[in-house]
Order: C-alpha cells, then structure tokens, then sequence
C-alpha cells in the first residue's frame, strides 16, 4: 500500500521537461465563495520551469482564478498575492475578502493568483512527520528547536526522495512566476494587491521585474530582509496594550504582571491539569511557554487584547485558563514544504540576526516570535538567496502601503524603513487594526483610497482610526 502511494507520488511530480512556460488553457468557472454565493469567472492554468537555474528540468502547473472587470476602460489586472508563504490566492477570494475581490472589478479585472505550491497549483506531498512537544515537561527554546528541527529534517529526506525540489521554491522563482502570468495574460503591465508574504513576494518582483509592475498596494509589509521579526517590536506593543489597560484601569500593571509571571516560572515552573482529547492530563507549564504562547496572541486585538487577564490571572496563581492555550500551542503539527523552504531561503541577513539576538536579551518575550523558523530553516537544507536579496528595494513604482497599529507581525515600522526606497508612495495607517482582514476591512475607507489608488489617482498618505 505505502509503495503504490509513493509511486502514484512520483507520477503526479513527473510533469514535463521544458524551458519556457506552455500556453495558456482558460475554461468558465463558476466561483463559489464560502457563504454560498456565485459569481461567474474564468480559471487559467499555464506551466513554468519549477526551477529556472535547471532548464531541462520538470515543469509544474500554476492557476489563477481571473474576475473580469465591470469597466469599460480597465487598468493594468490586478494580481492578488497571499500571505504565509503557503496562503492561496483563490481561497482568500471564497472567504471573508470575496466582496473586496468583486469591488475592485471596478477598476480592472481581479487576479486571484495561487502561488506554485498551493490553491490549484501544483501541490507538493504532505510530509507523514509531525511534530509534538510534550505536555509534561516545561517547554525551552532549545528543547523546541530541537524537536521542530529533527522533524523538518525527517521531511526534508522524504520529500527528496519523492523528487521534490526543495530549491525550486523560493521568492525569486515565485516572482518570476509572476512575470510569466503577466505573459500569459497578454498584459504589459499588472498591478500587485498583497499580504505579508505576499508583500515580501511583491517588493522582490518589483525589482527583478520593474517594467511588469504598473503600482502596488501592500498591506502588513514584509521587506526583504523581514522574514526574522524584531523583538524590539513586539516590546513596544507590549507596551501599548499597558497603556491602554492602565487607562481603564489606573492601579493595573500589565507589564508588572508579565514580568512577575515570567521570574516566576523561571524560579519553577508550575503544573496544572489540561484537557487533552478528553482525558485529564499533568501539563507543565515553564518562562518560554508563556513567552511563545504571547508572542503568537500579539498577531492583532482579537487574540492580544485578552494578554492581559490571562497574565493577571497568572500573576493571582491561577493557570487553569492558560493551559488550553499551550496545549493548543504544543499539539502536534505537520510541516509544509512550501512555505517552509520559501522562508529558510529568505533567510535573514547577519546584520538583523546580531540584532534580533541583542534585543532578545532585554525584552520580555526575547525572540520567542522566531521560534523555531532559523532551525527549521537550517534542518531543511535549502540554500540561501543572500545578501543580495535582502537588499532594500528602490523603484519609482507608485504603492499605497497600509500598517496596523497593533499588528504584531508587520508593524508600521516595516513600511516606514521600506517605503524609504520608493519616490511615490503613501503610507495608510490603521489606528486599531492588527494583522490580517482588518487591514482591508477594517474601514469603509480603506476600499476607497484601493479604488482610487488602483484607478490612478493620487492618494495621500493618512491614518484611519478604528472604533474601539
């Protein structure tokens, strides 16, 4: 049984040895977002070398779904890039941004593009390896690494012998992925609406490719040298929420109590009964438990706003609601071979590691929010795209940049070291509004500075406040 699964493998990966990407094949599609609603569009495939630095190697299949444009005078397509990396283009479209995709028609047709690996393009195999942190010991950072570590490379051996090209997924290739949908669609010039990695994915096509990028707009950016999250940024919202807390509640101290929590775990960590499956289990609970569990909720309010109780609650002695958390954190999880090879070739540069391992040594989370991406990054085995790559992008390509103010993954600073590099740019900050949807719905106003902006007019640099 396990030997016909790997061959059946084997023949999906085959593909067909070329050197250039084949022609387009469009059908219909009927488009169904996940609420149930329709909409008619089209569905494109087209194949690309899957690794440009092996011309006679395989080919794999990219696909895009295209939502034609209601204008009569469309602009440059707008191509969707998701975040992740490992996010799919076609599935942000059927959730919670589908209306974002249909107004935008407005201006020009709406590419919902899936990067290679994911979506309806080509998959790679899911690795059978998992990895799981045990309950009953309290977690450390070397003990995390280790564990993710052993099991990236127990993937990293089976996808190679299945024939995968772990090399072959990297941003370059990605965005040269993009300039050859640009080709396919007869288009001289696209437009990039992006996420997070998806904005990593843009900045580096708009300097390999220049001339295909007509403007951009990227939200939540990640610049090239940003794959590696400072722990000076989360400090700083870690101190923001305080001041929020301590406004409502002048005798709270948010960042006493994590301290306070953090130095005691430190002195002895503590264990408490967990629910696992139903069974009642000891979970030991240690400092980078805690560390790693906050660093993870400070994605955006949603999850960070409740920091505070949950430290306060500790503070008090009381772990039992923390616990289903960690547990949650430390369930066994798999390994994907995309966004996982996209990130360890991005790497970071020596200069932002010193950095990130100076600022460590004097924040309250350290560089928990890393864990455990540079070991996984080294166990993989994949190379690295250097120095080069993480150069800081300059272009005279107009983008409209959105921030969060509370978004604890890509926070405002990135676009402001990025934006540095572009001679039109505006810089919409979103007072509120952590990572992800919020950054495009989390106002009426941000659809309308995307119209104009994408229509060709000039927007102004601005900050939209949130309600509470």
């Amino acid at each position: 049984m396990r030997l016909r699964h790997a061959l059946a493998v084997l023949v999906a990966l085959s593909g067909l040895a070329a050197s250039a990407q084949t022609e387009l094949a469009v059908e219909p599609y009927t488009f169904t977002a996940d609420d149930g609603r329709t909409v008619e569009a089209e569905l494109g495939r087209f194949r690309v070398p899957e690794n440009r630095q092996r011309p006679a190697g395989r080919t794999i299949g990219l696909a895009f779904v295209r939502f034609p444009s209601t204008s009569p005078t469309p602009g440059p397509p707008i191509v969707y890039l998701a975040g992740g990396p490992g996010g799919s283009g076609t599935g942000t479209a059927e959730g919670t941004r589908f209306d974002l995709f249909q107004s935008l028609r407005a201006v020009a047709d709406v590419i919902a593009f899936d990067q290679r690996g994911t979506g309806f393009s080509d998959r790679l195999p899911e690795c059978p390896h998992e990895v799981a942190l045990p309950l009953d010991v309290p977690g450390t950072r070397a003990a995390t690494d280790a564990a993710w570590a052993e099991g990236t490379r127990a993937c990293a051996a089976h996808w190679r012998r299945l024939g995968v090209d772990l090399a072959a997924y990297n941003t370059d290739e990605s965005a040269d992925d993009l300039d050859a949908l640009r080709h396919v669609l007869g288009a001289d010039r696209v437009s990039l609406w992006a996420i997070s990695y998806g904005t990593h994915l843009a900045l580096v096509t708009i300097r390999r490719h220049p001339d295909a990028v007509a403007r951009a707009v990227l939200a939540g950016v990640e610049g090239p040298d940003h794959t590696l999250k400072l722990p000076s940024h989360q400090q700083v919202l870690l101190e923001q929420i305080d001041a929020g807390h301590r406004a409502q509640n002048p005798e709270a101290s948010f960042l006493a109590d994590v301290e306070a929590v953090l130095d005691r775990l430190r002195a002895a960590p503590v264990v408490v009964d967990a629910e696992v499956e139903g069974e009642t289990v000891g979970l030991a609970i240690g400092a980078f438990d805690v560390q790693w569990l906050a660093a993870n909720m400070l994605g955006g309010p949603e999850l960070s706003m409740q920091l505070p109780g949950l430290f306060a609650a500790m503070r008090a002695g009381d772990f039992s609601t923390v616990a289903s958390w960690i547990v949650y954190l430390k369930q066994p999880s798999g390994i994907a071979a995309m966004s996982s090879a996209m990130d360890a070739a991005s790497g970071a540069s020596l200069w932002r590691r010193a950095r990130i391992a100076s600022e460590a040594r004097r924040t309250l989370l350290g560089d928990a929010i890393n864990a455990p991406g540079p070991a996984q990054s080294v166990a993989l085995g994949v190379p690295d795209l250097g120095p080069a790559f993480r150069a800081p992008v300059a272009s005279d390509v107009p983008v409209l940049f959105i921030s969060g103010t509370l978004d604890g993954r890509t926070p405002v600073a990135n676009a402001d070291e990025v934006s540095a590099g572009f001679s039109d740019h505006a810089h919409l900050v979103i007072e509120g509004a952590g990572h992800s949807d919020p950054l495009f719905l989390g106002s009426p106003v941000i659809l309308e500075r995307m119209l104009s902006f994408f229509g060709g007019a000039a927007v102004e640099s601005e900050t939209v406040h949130l309600a509470p």
